[in-house]
């Protein structure tokens, strides 16, 4: 793969999700911020772009077929697969998440008061996503799935029903990306302290295993799902246009 410094972040990912983990480990947001060029990401976190796009196509060079080519499946099945597991998982995980660390604050609250912060924010985070995710149950998703089994041209103004709701939810996971960020400092990038029980140990590894699969649910939405959507709206916009004349 010939990776460039002006290549997007979110596009690249979207091709090969494998370098999703070197983004990562560099701490380049990739699915909330993943608008940014390599070299702009670069250049904001202080990195050596060179040594960058190194990593990046050593990861895409690996023999790895775990990875799934998302950009290839059928709109309305990746919007089934967001709900059916990715939504499902953070219902499934947020109240057991809160409830170790209600568990960790009333404990280690004192001696650990950025835990009692954590909380705070992680309970935010779980009100939060449980009505975007509503949101997109409700409204969004089921008219891409319309848009996917739609052969015929729309109206424009049907354009709406699409591009306002998506721009609220990337607005909204921006939001979340920035939450994540605070709660990943807070807790030393999910590094219990020495003297830290069981139960702090795990609260601590659901959070990075939740903060792990946030950012691929955001980054299949805002990189694969919606610009596909809105593509497909305007190539339907663009019939009707040349129907009318």
């Amino acid at each position: 793969m010939n990776i460039h410094h002006k290549q997007v972040i979110g596009e690249l990912v979207a091709e090969d999700y494998r370098t999703a983990e070197v983004f990562s480990t560099y701490g380049i947001d990739f699915c909330c911020k993943g608008g940014l060029s390599i070299e702009a990401a670069a250049k904001k976190k202080g990195i050596n772009p060179e040594a960058l796009i190194l990593d990046l196509t050593t990861a895409t060079e690996r023999t790895d077929t775990s990875y799934a080519d998302f950009r290839a499946w059928p709109i309305d099945l990746l919007v089934d697969y967001l709900e059916k597991k990715h939504h499902r998982y953070v219902r499934e995980k947020t109240p057991l998440i809160l409830q170790y660390l209600a568990k960790v604050s009333q404990v280690h609250g004192r001696a650990h008061p950025e835990v009692m912060e954590i909380e705070n924010h992680f309970y935010d985070s779980s009100r939060l996503l449980a009505v975007h995710m509503k949101r997109e149950e409700e409204i969004l998703f089921p008219f891409i799935r319309q848009l996917a089994e739609q052969e015929q041209v729309i109206e424009s103004k049907h354009y709406s029903e699409v591009d306002n709701p998506i721009l609220m939810m990337k607005q909204e996971h921006e939001v979340e990306g920035e939450r994540f960020i605070k709660i990943a400092e807070l807790s030393d990038n999910y590094t219990p302290p020495a003297e830290a029980c069981n139960t702090y140990k795990v609260a601590y590894y659901l959070l990075k295993e939740f903060e792990a699969d946030l950012q691929l649910h955001i980054h299949l939405e805002n990189n694969v799902l919606f610009p596909e959507a809105l593509s497909r709206v305007a190539d339907q916009l663009t019939k009707t246009i040349l129907q009318t004349k």
